[in-house]
């Protein structure tokens, strides 16, 4: 597995985690499926930080803010779906980018996203835009 039996000098091995995070909007909604979704994706029970009738548009979210605080270099936050984790662009955004800061990766759903660093930019092609000139 990665991560498994990595040593440098006399530190011990670190093995690479799976950390889980679930949310429902409210309270009379139930975290089940999320749950056994976040297992059947390889995340313990005991690695799966929850919310609970707290909206995806409140940025206070005391389980997310614990699930991004267990994750080191290496793991990786899994949650079920985007709308899971974010409600808006811009939210979602902060947090991937943190995530990426920090060497997380993230699953959702079972697909692994991993950028280690921004894609390079494509130079402007003078030919596509006539009459503008190149910067």
């Amino acid at each position: 597995m990665p991560g498994e039996g990595r040593t440098t000098g006399n530190t011990p091995a670190v093995t690479a985690i799976k950390i889980g995070y679930a949310r429902v909007s409210t309270d009379g909604q139930d975290l089940t499926a999320q749950r056994q979704a976040l297992a059947a994706l390889g995340v313990p029970p005991d690695r799966v930080y929850v919310d609970h009738g707290i909206t995806g548009t409140h940025r206070q979210r005391p389980g997310l803010r614990e699930a991004l605080a267990a994750c080191r270099t290496g793991d990786t936050l899994v949650v079920t779906k985007l709308d899971r984790l974010a409600r808006s662009v811009p939210d979602a955004r902060d947090i991937i980018d943190e995530l990426n800061a920090r060497g997380v990766r993230l699953d959702l759903d079972g697909s692994v996203h991993c950028r280690s660093r921004r894609p390079p930019r494509r130079p402007e092609r003078a030919a596509s835009h006539p009459g503008r000139s190149p910067t």
